[in-house]
Formats: C-alpha cells, sequence, structure tokens
C-alpha cells in the first residue's frame, strides 16, 4: 500500500501558504439547540415515574439540560444557544414570528452555559404553555415559515467566531417529519424550496446541521418526506441514518461528566538521523491524567479570585528587594552567586533533540519496557522543508522491516533512550481510528526493571519457593474465568472524579440532595457468585493453601503478629485522638481550614482511613468533598 504524504502526514499546525496546510482542529465549540414547540411535541407519549405524564418535549429539554450540564466539565469555553420555534410568542433580534430566544439573565444569547441557565431550562416545561407558548408556525393559507425563520435565527447567532478556529451547527430536534404536510399546491412548493435554500446557505458558511428526530410510539419518523433534501442525504445514508440519530441523542442524556481534551501540540522536536540530515516532528500527549481542578481563593464578599503576590524584603535594611533573586552554594568561606538563568543552563543536561542511533527487531521490544505513557510523533514541514516526505519514507521502511529505531532524546530534564515503533493508519466504515505515526517509547534504565523475588524472598530460604504446574493451571484458569471481554478503561468512570464533579454541580445549582454517584470499580458481587467461577476460586485456593486453609483465622494471626500493623494501628488511634480536638464542620464554614497545617489536615484524613498525599489543596479539597461541603 502506498502512503501519500499529502494526505497521511498533512500537519494541523501548517499556515495558509504551506502547501501541506489543512484547517486546524476546531479549539472552540458554537452550538445552537432549535427545538421544535409545536402542539404535537406537547401530547402525552408515557408516564414518568413521578406520575408525570411524559411528552417529546419533555424528553428534549430534559436532554438539552443534562447536555448543558456536562458540558461545563468537558468543555466549558464553548457557547450555545436554545431557540424555540412553532411559539406563540417571539423574541429574536430579526422580529420573526414563531421564534423564541431562550436566555436568561446577564447573559448573552450565544455564550458559555451558566448554572441559572442550566436551573432555567431544566423547569421550562412547568410555565412554558403559559409564558411562551405552543402553535403551529406552517399553516395553510398563512406565508408564515417557522423552521426557515428558526434557521435563519440560528445562523445570525453563529456569525459569531471564525471559521478556522469553531466548529458551528445547528441541533434540530423535532417529532414532524413533514412540516409542510398541511399546504398543498405552489405554497408547498416554495415553502419546501425556500428552507432548503436557507439550510444551503447556513452549511455554505461553515455551519453544519444535524437533525435529531423523535419518533412517536405507533409512527416512526420518515426521514424521505422532507429533511433527507434539507441534510443533502443520498442512497444508503437515508436508511442508516435514525439509527445513528438515535444513538447521538441516547449519547447526550447517558454522557459521563468527564473532561474533554482537544488534541494540540505538546511540543516541536528536531529529529537527526544522520548527520546533516534532520526532520521536524511535532509531540503529542495521547494519554493524561484527570485530575480535579485546582481550588480558587475568592474574596468572601466580591467573590472575586484572589491574587497572591510574593515580595522579598532585605533582612539587613528591611527595603523592598527590586532586583532578581539570587541563589547561591556556601563554598569554603563564602558563598557563590547564581542567577535564575545560569542555575537553568547548569541543570541543563542536553539540547532536548531526537538523534536516530540505529534499529532493531519488534521481538526486542518487551511489554515491560513501556513503564510510562508514550508520545506520539506527527512530521511538520513548518521549518524544515521535506520533513513529511523523509518521515514517510523511514515509517514505510519500518513498517515493511519490522523494525524499531532506537534513539536518544536528550531532553533537558531526562535525558535516556527511546523506542519509535512505526504506526499504520487503522480506519473502519465510519473513518479513521487511529493516525499513522510513531510512537515515542520512553526506554527504561537498568535499575528500573527490578526482580520483588530478591527483595521479598527470606535469606535462609533456599531455593526460591516456585509455583507448582498444578497451581499455574489453577490460576490460569481462574483468570481465563473472569478476564472481561474487550476490556477499555473507558468503560469504566473514576468514582472520585464524578463524586467531585456531582457535588460541584450541586453547589452551583443549589440543590438540597446530594447526589449519589455509583462505584463502578467495584467487584462485581452477582457476576463473582456465579458457580464457574466460585469453582474457580475454590479449586485455585485449595492448590495454593491446601484443603483445610481457613483464611480469616490466618489474616487474623498474621495481623495481631505484625509490628507494622501495629504502627499503623497506633497512628491511627493518634490521628483520630488529635482529630477529635477540632470542629471541622465549624472550621470550613468559618473559612479557616486553610490556616491549618499539613499535619493538621492530616491528622483527619488519616482518622477517617482517606489518602493523605498531594499537596495542600489536594488535602483540604479531600476533606471538603468527605464533608459533603
Amino acid at each position: 500500500m502506498d502512503y501519500d504524504p499529502d494526505d497521511l502526514f498533512r500537519d494541523d499546525d501548517e499556515d495558509n501558504e504551506n502547501e501541506f496546510y489543512q484547517i486546524k482542529d476546531a479549539t472552540k465549540e458554537l452550538a445552537v439547540y432549535l427545538i421544535d414547540a409545536s402542539p404535537k411535541m406537547f401530547i402525552p407519549q408515557n408516564e414518568r415515574e413521578d406520575g408525570q405524564e411524559e411528552t417529546h418535549f419533555y424528553i428534549v429539554v430534559n436532554s438539552v439540560a443534562q447536555a448543558l450540564r456536562t458540558q461545563i466539565i468537558n468543555r466549558s469555553y464553548d457557547e450555545i444557544a436554545i431557540v424555540f420555534f412553532n411559539t406563540r410568542e417571539k423574541n429574536n433580534l430579526q422580529d420573526l414570528s414563531n421564534v423564541y430566544v431562550f436566555n436568561v439573565p446577564d447573559r448573552e444569547q450565544l455564550d458559555r452555559p451558566t448554572a441559572r441557565l442550566v436551573k432555567e431550562i431544566t423547569h421550562v416545561g412547568e410555565t412554558f404553555i403559559s409564558k411562551i407558548g405552543s402553535q403551529y408556525g406552517i399553516i395553510s393559507g398563512s406565508r408564515e415559515n417557522s423552521l426557515y425563520s428558526a434557521i435563519w435565527v440560528a445562523q445570525a447567532l453563529l456569525r459569531k467566531g471564525s471559521v478556522k478556529n469553531t466548529d458551528k451547527r445547528m441541533l434540530l430536534f423535532t417529532d414532524e417529519d413533514d412540516p409542510f404536510g398541511g399546504i398543498r399546491g405552489m405554497a408547498k412548493t416554495d415553502m419546501t424550496r425556500t428552507t432548503i435554500q436557507r439550510a444551503k446557505d447556513a452549511q455554505d458558511f461553515g455551519i453544519s446541521i444535524e437533525l435529531l428526530p423523535i419518533s412517536g410510539t405507533d409512527q416512526q419518523f420518515n426521514i424521505s418526506l422532507f429533511y433527507a433534501d434539507l441534510l443533502g442525504l443520498e442512497g444508503e445514508e437515508v436508511a442508516q441514518f435514525i439509527p445513528l440519530a438515535g444513538e447521538k441523542f441516547q449519547d447526550m442524556t447517558d454522557q459521563l461528566r468527564k473532561r474533554m481534551f482537544k488534541k494540540r501540540r505538546v511540543r516541536r522536536i528536531t529529529f537527526s538521523i544522520t548527520d546533516g540530515v534532520s526532520i521536524e516532528l511535532n509531540t503529542y500527549a495521547l494519554l493524561r491524567p484527570a485530575l480535579p481542578g485546582s481550588i480558587t481563593w475568592l474574596d468572601s464578599v466580591t467573590n472575586i479570585p484572589l491574587k497572591s503576590e510574593r515580595s522579598y524584603i532585605c533582612a539587613d535594611t528591611g527595603a523592598l528587594l527590586q532586583e532578581p533573586v539570587k541563589r547561591f552554594y556556601p563554598y569554603r568561606n563564602g558563598n557563590v552567586l547564581f542567577s535564575v538563568q545560569e542555575l537553568a543552563d547548569v541543570k541543563r543536561l542536553a539540547t532536548g533533540h531526537l538523534r536516530l542511533l540505529g534499529f532493531k527487531p519488534l521481538s526486542c521490544l518487551k511489554e515491560y519496557h513501556n513503564l510510562r505513557p508514550s508520545t506520539f510523533l506527527f512530521p511538520s514541514d513548518e521549518e524544515i522543508a521535506g520533513s513529511t516526505c523523509l518521515f514517510v519514507a523511514l515509517h514505510r521502511s519500518m513498517l515493511r522491516l519490522k523494525r524499531f529505531a532506537v534513539a536518544f532524546y536528550g531532553s533537558s530534564a531526562h535525558p535516556q533512550l527511546v523506542a519509535l515503533v512505526a504506526q499504520d493508519e487503522i480506519t473502519n466504515p465510519s473513518g479513521q481510528v487511529e493516525p499513522p505515526g510513531m510512537h515515542m517509547i520512553y526506554l527504561p534504565y537498568s535499575d528500573d526493571i527490578r526482580h520483588p523475588e530478591e527483595v521479598h524472598t527470606p535469606a535462609d530460604v533456599t531455593p526460591c519457593p516456585r509455583a507448582t504446574d498444578d497451581q499455574v493451571e489453577k490460576a490460569a484458569a481462574l483468570l481465563k474465568r473472569v478476564d472481561l471481554k474487550d476490556f477499555s478503561v473507558c468503560q469504566f468512570s473514576n468514582p472520585a472524579l464524578q463524586r467531585h464533579y456531582a457535588l460541584l454541580e450541586a453547589f452551583a445549582l443549589g440543590e438540597d440532595e446530594m447526589p449519589q454517584t455509583v462505584d463502578e470499580t467495584l467487584p462485581d458481587e452477582e457476576g463473582m457468585s456465579r458457580p464457574g467461577i466460585v469453582k474457580a476460586v475454590e479449586e485455585f485456593k485449595t492448590a495454593v493453601y491446601g484443603e483445610n486453609y481457613d483464611q480469616e483465622e490466618a489474616e487474623k494471626a498474621k495481623s495481631s503478629g505484625s509490628d507494622a500493623s501495629k504502627k499503623r494501628k497506633a497512628a491511627a488511634e493518634h490521628a483520630a485522638k488529635e482529630s477529635s480536638r477540632y470542629n471541622w464542620d465549624e472550621l470550613v464554614d468559618s473559612g479557616k481550614l486553610k490556616d491549618l497545617t499539613v499535619v493538621e489536615l492530616k491528622y483527619y484524613l488519616t482518622a477517617h482511613n482517606l489518602p493523605v498525599t498531594g499537596k495542600k489543596e489536594a488535602l483540604i479539597s479531600r476533606i471538603l468533598a468527605h464533608l459533603g461541603k
């Protein structure tokens, strides 16, 4: 298979004048929710758990509200607007009938979602009929075309922002598959033509239109009647649209609270292949830990973020120092002074370039060599012309010969040997799954690979005890039983982060009840109780410990005679005693929790069996989460 550098290895960060230019990934999303408010949307469909009747309007509004809740965490800088059409009242800058732009005070019509907007849209159904009203905006004998007007209003709202760095889209919710079904003759033809043309004009301005249809209990949404022409669907796309739209609509409600990181270049490095031959590479971090945001201290009166400043005062004169502070190192009878820049130069061990050393078969690279997340490499022609072509040639050869490259990565902090593993492009019918490029794997030093049996085996035990063939067989059978098929870390959410976000959401919305989060990382007790797994566990225990082994008695005997356990118990008792001296609820309410020392904060954490790692802000956040504040 031949590679085309123009298609596969085109850089995202190049300018318009470069022959390999490609539009950057959108860094910001502008979205307008177009919600049909016709009387048909308010027809009762099912009965909700609270006894109220469920309508299509309620389903849509609930999904939009849930999407806004998660968007504040996922993509906090994206901007949205909510537009109802087929309404009795009107509220839009164009003064068009049957279109109502829903908003709250102190917010632009297209702006970042706020807690007040989420609260108002969540309960909009309770007063919608009385305050905004519902009516058909497309009826026979009338020139009003509410769908046309709604697209026009949405297009006007999406005028802000450049197409190069924003992703603009409209999300249309409706259960009416033929909006012009009640009109006949030339009037219907004219309205259909002008509405489709209005949609095409919006798409020409870089605005995508997404339809999320809602089917009734007794009638399937027929997209062929009108919306297939509006969206430009042809052939198999028409048949596949409804199932895909249903999945997309379900994802709006079921999506997790998780931070979404846009693909951005970490840094640009130079890859030296031979003397005088170098190419330019961009590096990307494919995986990064998701951590709660840092604490922001606010003024108790104005609620404005506080800014801390540090000043140095001369110990001899008491004057405020204006010059940059210098470091020193005592040597003999004096101090050797260093500026901050000089100290940084001393610590710099390498230039930060990547230098090729040679190639080795892929069989020489073991799984345990990958001790930390790899870095993804992608070529760039921004400063060194021809980098992409040379990278493609090297990439093709490594894939064909099944080799990986060994290189020296001279990072300033931790220079080391790395392995460059070529990755071919992986696609499926939906598009690209994995891009082509190279993974830079950081190879371990010799002391990074340790043998635990040498450390934990007592000196008087020789030789080292090893498992018998029967024990290995029983262990393999047990692992086979509990193995998760098609496992992915994306299937499970971090319970601590989910609770953190849930508490923030409840606090911002002023909710009295604290939300309950499900810990999906806990063992599946129902699944583990299946007869096949229980039998495999018992066989493994019998093979390792014997038939008459009592686990509770063994653990009790071990804990009673362990010095380490006694020390931990004594430390826990001391922490509980010291923690009881403080009124933690009062400290939180009065804002004096931050005045405590790290040692005092750890008293509370140790007494309640919570982690004590991290900086002071992390400890305070952990205490607040445990107290439900």
